[in-house]
């Protein structure tokens, strides 16, 4: 897990610092932390340091400082360093510094006149440093910086690895720290070097697809850091959290998931769903549906107990609803699972057909955080618009087009938690979990005390997840989850600990966090893990078309020696 800090809340980290004159301190640990990934970096894809060449785009604030001083230190080490100022002024100190080592500051600054002077440094250079605008930044770049940045990408696309290497300064040009919406062009990185905390652009979408591999430097901030804005999940949190029988373990305390997906229609839609929740590992699947598509989940999981009655009369501890389920009989079905959900407190994954019946659910009632929404851009739109018709979202706020959503997934994901008062995953490359928060289900977005407004994220799967079906995988896989969580929460409980103890977090931010996640944010922690097996289990053969089916998921949870603990899944 990588936890990601709001710009603000690294500056009001470091103001302490600031304030006993140690700003110099952090611009030298900064630099020296920069300079050092750039080395290994040269070493590892152009084979030397010694020779390279480098170019150092300048901005006039403490991120070009950062730049300057690493190019200062590169340039000792017999790189060839050319800084190109990118306003009116330099960082003084970090000018003077690159100069005395020998490096050159370009004796005009980036204007719309030296574009192309400014393209071809960069064209052949083996390394560019990217040290334009820090976290303070907003509003993206503009004019010739703006102008570069998109030539620059265009060309670096047509000359691949062979082009130089772009390591940004804490965050890549024109990306705002806070993540968001893209307001112009952006320099994308190969990698970024951020300094005290990884940023929440840096692990939330669209962001995190343009700052490459993200290294953070501590450089002693870290105790005055307040609550993250985001959690990353990734494949080893799959070993610390989930959940994998005991000895003591039977079927029911395993969890039983009921299951209303497929149709005579869509039955693949219910075959995915039952498979997968079976390959992830839950004690019991009750199907529902009709007699045709059970006849098919019969002969195809045996172990499933499949029935056409309604859910008020089974007992399960989780419910999944909604995949390929189109007809009448179905969609009754999946108000009656909602309903039994809201009722009795059984968590559930309303997906597809689900997500209708949910907003159409809110003109009455609000929303629990254990329903788990599932939706894509397009069904969130649709989400919006019924919370819309029923007056569910904040003043001012109209209903978001797919679009919108793709441009600001976090924003929405957040909108639709709250105004619903659901947990909402919202898939893509890189899949927002939102929880609302609060036992109201309306969190204040400044009290981050416990992480009341922390989203997590995983986007670890393979391109190829992008195709029919791999919803109603992922809808198995989290209903297991839900299940087992439901039948024994204190196992769940027993792990956070060990977890955060584990994590980059900061020590005292571990037990708000805690408690949150073990509360009803668990909710939302359980999706992003489930979202995080999904990822596993698409690479599980490679990269390639049909991606995690559910042999790949019981494969990407298999260990292969049952004595040795060997995880032969990532």
């Amino acid at each position: 897990m990588r936890p990601g800090f709001s710009g603000e809340a690294v500056r009001t980290a470091e103001q302490p610092l600031l304030e006993h004159g140690r700003g110099p301190a952090l611009m030298a640990v900064a630099a020296h932390g920069l300079q050092l990934h750039c080395r290994r970096l040269l070493r590892t894809r152009r084979g030397r340091v010694a020779g390279s060449r480098a170019v150092v785009l300048a901005g006039k604030g403490n991120n070009g400082g950062d730049g300057l001083w690493a190019a200062a230190a590169l340039r000792r080490a017999g790189v060839e360093v050319t800084a190109i100022p990118t306003a009116d002024s330099l960082h003084e100190d970090g000018a003077r510094a690159l100069r005395q080592a020998g490096g050159v500051v370009s004796a005009w600054s980036l204007d719309d006149e030296h574009v192309e002077q400014a393209l071809d440094l960069l064209l052949g250079a083996d390394l560019v440093i990217d040290a334009v605008l820090g976290t303070g930044a907003s509003g993206g770049l503009r004019g010739a910086m703006a102008e570069l940045a998109r030539s620059f990408d265009q060309r670096s696309q047509e000359t691949g690895e062979q082009g130089p290497v772009v390591v940004a300064v804490d965050v890549p040009s024109g990306l705002s720290a806070d993540g968001g919406a893209l307001e112009g062009p952006v320099l994308p990185a190969a990698s970024t070097v951020t300094f005290g905390a990884a940023k929440t652009a840096q692990l939330t979408a669209p962001g995190d697809r343009l700052c490459g591999r993200v290294e953070v430097v501590p450089i002693g901030i870290e105790a005055h850091l307040r609550s993250p804005d985001v959690l990353r999940l990734e494949d080893r949190d799959l070993e610390a959290l989930w959940p994998r029988p005991v000895g003591s373990d039977h079927k029911y305390t395993r969890g039983v998931v009921g299951i209303v997906a497929g149709s005579e229609e869509y039955p693949g839609a219910a075959l995915l769903t039952v498979h997968s929740a079976l390959a992830a590992g839950t004690g019991m699947v009750r199907y529902l549906g009709d007699e045709s598509t059970r006849r098919m989940v019969n002969l195809t999981s045996p172990e499933a107990v499949v029935s056409d009655s309604a859910p008020a009369d089974e007992h399960v501890q989780a419910w999944i609803a909604g995949p390929g389920a189109v007809d009448e009989a179905q969609h009754q079905r999946c108000e009656q699972a909602l309903a039994e959900a809201l009722q009795r407190r059984i968590p559930a994954v309303l997906d597809a057909g689900a997500l209708e019946i949910a907003g159409r659910s809110l003109a009455d009632t609000r929303l629990r955080p254990w329903i788990v929404l599932t939706p894509h851009a397009g069904e969130l739109a649709e989400l919006l618009r019924w919370c819309e018709a029923w007056d569910r979202l904040p003043e001012g706020v109209a209903a978001a087009e797919r679009e919108q959503i793709e441009a600001d997934p976090v924003h929405w994901a957040r909108t639709a938690a709250r105004a619903t008062g659901a947990t909402v995953v919202l898939k893509g490359a890189t899949t927002t979990v939102a929880a609302p928060s609060t036992a109201e289900g309306a969190p204040d977005p400044d009290d981050d005390r416990d992480g009341a407004s922390c989203v997590l994220t995983a986007g670890d799967g393979s391109p190829w997840l992008a195709t029919a079906g791999s919803g109603d995988c992922l809808a198995g896989m989290l209903g297991t989850l839900l299940a087992h969580d439901s039948a024994q929460p204190q196992r769940l409980e027993r792990a956070l600990g060990p977890w955060l103890a584990d994590s980059p977090l900061p020590e005292h931010l571990r037990g708000g966090l805690r408690d949150r996640l073990a509360g009803d944010g668990r909710w939302s922690l359980l999706a992003a893990l489930a979202v995080v097996l999904q990822g596993r289990a698409s690479r599980r053969g490679g990269e390639g078309p049909q991606p995690c089916r559910p042999e790949d998921i019981r494969a990407a949870l298999t260990r292969g020696d049952a004595g040795s603990g060997a995880d032969l899944g990532s």
